[in-house]
């Protein structure tokens, strides 16, 4: 099967300083929070990373039952390529399905202040391989997930 490729551009705002939308980003406790299933309490589930160039970054989620692949393991791998403090977060990573490869991104967050909020812009380029989630899947999953952020940073203080 031939790999497919895929680019896509999500732009949100947020009415919430710069430094506090980058900090959900930069800080492992505040990203499971937003990002994990549940906010990281499944067992099982788990994101670590050292957030420099350089540092490598994981994440592990077991399917729920409400999903159409019960029990599966999802995981990623990634390495930060460049990080400009509350400016711009720029990843690789790769994603699995109980260890089988199944796409490849790479990722760039930017951080701009906009009036009293901050405004993000995501761009997710991808390989997609045999048995993916393919773009349309990745991109509602990537805005899910930046509504889960807003949530966050709204309840949070």
């Amino acid at each position: 099967m031939p790999v497919s490729h895929a680019s896509f551009v999500i732009d949100k705002t947020y009415p919430h300083p710069l430094a506090r939308v980058f900090a959900a980003f930069a800080e492992p406790s505040l990203r499971a929070k937003w990002q994990s299933p549940d906010g990281g309490a499944r067992p099982g589930d788990h994101i670590a990373f050292e957030f420099k160039v350089g540092g490598k970054e994981s994440a592990r989620w077991v399917m729920g039952d409400d999903t159409p692949f019960p029990g599966a393991i999802i995981s990623s791998e990634g390495l930060f390529l460049d990080i400009v403090d509350q400016h711009r977060i720029v990843s690789a990573s790769n994603m699995m399905m109980n260890g089988t490869p199944f796409s490849g991104s790479l990722l760039s967050f930017e951080f701009t202040e906009d009036g009293t909020g901050t405004r993000l812009t995501c761009t997710h380029q991808g390989a997609f391989f045999e048995n993916s989630d393919g773009s349309d899947m990745r991109k509602d999953g990537w805005e899910k997930l930046l509504i889960s952020l807003a949530a966050f940073l709204d309840n949070s203080h």
